[in-house]
C-alpha cells in the first residue's frame, strides 16, 4: 500500500472517531474537555487528507520534494494543489482556523467550561471558545474535505494495486 493511501485511510478513521465522541461520549459524559480532543481529531483528519494528496502528487512527480512538517506541507498544498484540483477556500480556512486553535490551547496558561463551552484564555486575556454546534459545522466540513481528497487520490488506484 502506498503512503497517499495509508494517509488516505488514517484521515477516514480519525474522522470516524471525532464523530464517535461527538455523538456517543460527550452526550453521555458531558465533559467540554472533550471538545477539544474532537478538535484534534478533525485537525488530524484534515491534515492526514492534505498529506494524501501531496504524497499522491509527489509519486507521479507533480510537485517537489518538501519537508514533513505542517508549514510546508500546507504551503505546498494551498500554491499547487488546491488550484489544480477546485478546492474550496473555506477547506483551507477551516485548516487554518483548527490549527490556530491547537496552537492557541497549547499556549494557554488557561482554560475553563462556561455554559457548556470549552473557552481557552490567552495571556492578554483573549477568550477562544468552542462549542458543540460550532465543532458539528467542523466535522460536516471535514467530512467533505476527507471525501474530496479520497476521491481524488483515488483516480489513478487501479495502478497500485
Amino acid at each position: 500500500m502506498e503512503k497517499f493511501q495509508l494517509l488516505r485511510d488514517q484521515a477516514k478513521s480519525r474522522l470516524q472517531i471525532a464523530d464517535h465522541m461527538l455523538t456517543m461520549t460527550y452526550p453521555l459524559v458531558k465533559d467540554t474537555k472533550l471538545l477539544l480532543v474532537i478538535m484534534e481529531n478533525l485537525f488530524l483528519a484534515l491534515t492526514y487528507s492534505m498529506s494524501s494528496i501531496l504524497h499522491y502528487e509527489r509519486l507521479f512527480k507533480r510537485i517537489p520534494t518538501f519537508t514533513d512538517n505542517f508549514e510546508a506541507k500546507f504551503a505546498i498544498f494551498k500554491e499547487k494543489c488546491a488550484p489544480k484540483y477546485n478546492v474550496d477556500q473555506n477547506y483551507i480556512r477551516l485548516l487554518q482556523s483548527i490549527k490556530s486553535i491547537m496552537l492557541e490551547h497549547k499556549k494557554s496558561p488557561m482554560e475553563f467550561e462556561r455554559k457548556g463551552k470549552f473557552v481557552i484564555c490567552s495571556n492578554s486575556y483573549k477568550l477562544r471558545t468552542i462549542s458543540m454546534e460550532q465543532i458539528k459545522d467542523h466535522i460536516q466540513k471535514t467530512k467533505e474535505f476527507v471525501n474530496l481528497s479520497a476521491k481524488i487520490v483515488s483516480q489513478n488506484e487501479r495502478i497500485f494495486r
